[in-house]
């Protein structure tokens, strides 16, 4: 015979016992579970986004500050930009002038006494290239510093004797006679500045300083030369007056 379990099926116990709920429980169990992890997803993902937010607008503030830093110091970049081009400029100019002083100085010392000047320019930076050439007897142009030198020496011997003398100038390369004339004898030389000079000479030379440094092209590409006349003219009564008193003191020895 077949057994027949006659006890109610709530009341019955063991693993042949029926689910009392069913299936229901364990569907809401696993829906809750699903919703409790897409809560913390959404709590992570809103707490990271706020952080980001966070960071963002720090890093705003950071470059809000240094830009802020940056607009105070322009000033001193642009100072500093401009200090450095001023001293390029001022090395530039240092480097390419040249020291007339010191050579109107030296011609002082070696103008002879029987040599009277009547007209003295100096020019830098190619001045030459019109006053040079063949004409000067230097046998070329000229691209650096020049003295052209005018005036009256006692007789053809006395010009020689100052040709040689200005070669004794600190940075003298070549000196080269433009014109020598010798006038009438024992009256006044005709058409100079030379005054009453037995036998004298009318002179135009040229000295040239080709080793020594030379103006910078300008941007509108013309050379800016260091123009000295002014000076020139200035020294060139010292010069007169030194070689006056040397003729004096000459004239006291005799």
């Amino acid at each position: 015979m077949r057994p027949v379990n006659l006890i109610p099926p709530e009341q019955r116990r063991g693993e042949h016992a029926s689910l009392r709920t069913g299936p229901l429980v364990y569907i809401l169990i696993g829906a809750l579970a699903l919703v409790l992890a897409g809560v913390t997803a959404v709590v992570l993902t809103g707490n990271q986004i706020a952080e980001r937010k966070d960071e963002v607008a720090k890093l705003q503030a950071e470059d809000a500050v240094a830009a802020a830093r940056a607009a105070r110091l322009v000033s001193y970049a642009q100072f500093s930009q401009l200090s450095e081009e001023r001293v390029q400029t001022v090395q530039s100019l240092a480097d390419s002038r040249f020291d007339w002083e010191r050579v109107l100085r030296e011609l002082a010392l070696v103008l002879p006494a029987d040599v009277h000047l009547t007209d003295l320019n100096a020019s830098s930076g190619g001045a030459g290239e019109a006053a040079g050439g063949e004409a000067s007897g230097l046998g070329g142009g000229l691209a650096g510093p020049a003295l052209s030198l005018d005036g009256c020496a006692k007789g053809q011997r006395g010009v020689a004797e100052f040709v040689t003398a200005l070669k004794d100038i600190d940075g003298v390369t070549r000196v080269g006679v433009q014109s020598s004339t010798l006038s009438g004898e024992g009256g006044e030389s005709e058409g100079s500045d030379c005054g009453v000079m037995p036998g004298a000479a009318t002179f135009a030379l040229l000295v040239a300083f080709d080793a020594a440094p030379v103006p910078q092209i300008e941007a509108g590409g013309e050379a800016a030369p260091e123009s000295a006349t002014a000076a020139a003219q200035s020294a060139s009564s010292e010069t007169s007056e030194s070689s006056s008193e040397s003729s004096g003191e000459s004239s006291e020895g005799e």
